[in-house]
């Protein structure tokens, strides 16, 4: 049988509970059809990047399915009909992976606490992390600004001839 991820979001103002009943009512749904749910991974609540009838949050959530075409149509149709869905997409892959997916890695990376790049000189002109908007070099004081080729080694600024003209 073909193997797919599907992923879906439902609205934001329905509870935790409430999207995992969902999860279990579409997995029923391909079971009923002569498929598998391997694997449900609850994402949890997180922004969209833009509102979807009128949500900005969404609760995220991937199945891994083992199911014919047929089964995942069906379970695609009603997720149509259902208003709390608020998006899904459906794609075919050649195996399911095991492992907990990069959403949930990310969410372990996340935990790790602060990374210490707070006085690291990454070469970008030894500003201090301060704003220099538009109109020169912001403000006069602190180190001078380096430049570096793209070797990373320290080259002298060009200067444009009308920009010395006065």
């Amino acid at each position: 049988m073909p193997l797919y991820e599907h992923v879906f979001l439902a609205r934001q103002d329905v509870t935790a509970q409430q999207a995992e009943a969902l999860a279990t009512q579409y997995k029923e749904v391909i079971e009923a059809n002569g498929g598998s749910v391997p694997k449900v991974e609850p994402w949890g609540l997180k922004s969209i990047a833009f509102r979807v009838r009128k949500n900005r949050k969404a609760h995220y959530t991937l199945m891994n399915i083992d199911a014919p075409s047929a089964a995942v149509l069906e379970m695609e149709r009603q997720m149509s009909i259902n208003e709390d869905i608020l998006r899904f997409m459906t794609v075919r892959v050649e195996e399911l992976e095991e492992a907990p997916s990069a959403m949930l890695q990310k969410r372990d990376r996340d935990d790790r606490g602060e990374r210490g790049f707070g006085d690291r000189d990454r070469g970008f002109g030894g500003g201090g992390g301060r704003d220099r908007g538009f109109g020169g070099g912001g403000g006069g004081g602190g180190a001078p600004r380096r430049f570096r080729d793209r070797d990373g080694a320290d080259v002298e600024p060009v200067v444009d001839a009308i920009a010395t003209e006065e």
